[in-house]
């Protein structure tokens, strides 16, 4: 599979060319993607490039000060609603992608032997928990081609971003979230 020249996460084509040229960007995305509209999660890495004035790498993200980072993160318009707790799991990411990948957050996946491997480095980063995990390594395998042996068995097998191929299936994903949410309510 030929990687794609996008992914239709938001309305911005230069958002989605970034989330599919960039593995940090990508990874940022989807750490955002927590209590916030995905659409906005997911455009979350371009604000942050255009705030920081450079190429967002995982270096740059790590060596800005922390408060300077909270600054960048609150806006106008915030990039995430959390702004200061985002900002600094964005620096832990940042440093985890530096220190386990060499500062290249596509050694994580290109590295890994197979889709049990893939989900144990996923779930190690900050702010990566089991389901977004599992809804990550989807996203690798339906997205971009990244198909250890054994990841359809360790990707998410419930509606998520992974399944989004147009900005359309976004919408059309939030109403089957919370559709699955009221259900599971009852």
């Amino acid at each position: 599979m030929d990687r794609p020249d996008l992914l239709p996460f938001t309305e911005s084509d230069e958002a989605n060319r970034l989330l599919a040229s960039d593995g940090f960007a990508l990874l940022t995305g989807m750490l955002l993607d927590q209590q916030f509209p995905m659409e906005r999660a997911f455009y979350g890495p371009q604000l942050l490039k255009d705030r920081l004035g450079a190429e967002l790498t995982p270096e740059m993200v790590a060596a800005t000060p922390l408060e300077d980072l909270e600054v960048v993160f609150r806006g106008p318009p915030a990039i995430h609603r959390y702004p200061a707790s985002m900002a600094k799991r964005t620096q832990e990411l940042a440093r985890a992608v530096i220190d386990d990948y060499d500062g290249r957050a596509e050694n994580l996946w290109d590295t890994a032997k197979d889709g049990s491997e893939l989900l144990t480095r996923l779930r190690a980063l900050p702010g990566f928990g089991a389901e977004k995990s599992r809804i990550f390594v989807g996203l690798l395998g339906k997205r971009l081609g990244v198909r250890p042996e054994g990841w359809e068995e360790k990707a998410a097998d419930w509606p998520s971003i992974a399944d989004v191929a147009s900005f359309g299936d976004v919408l059309a994903l939030r109403e089957k979230k919370k559709a699955m949410k009221a259900a599971k309510q009852a």
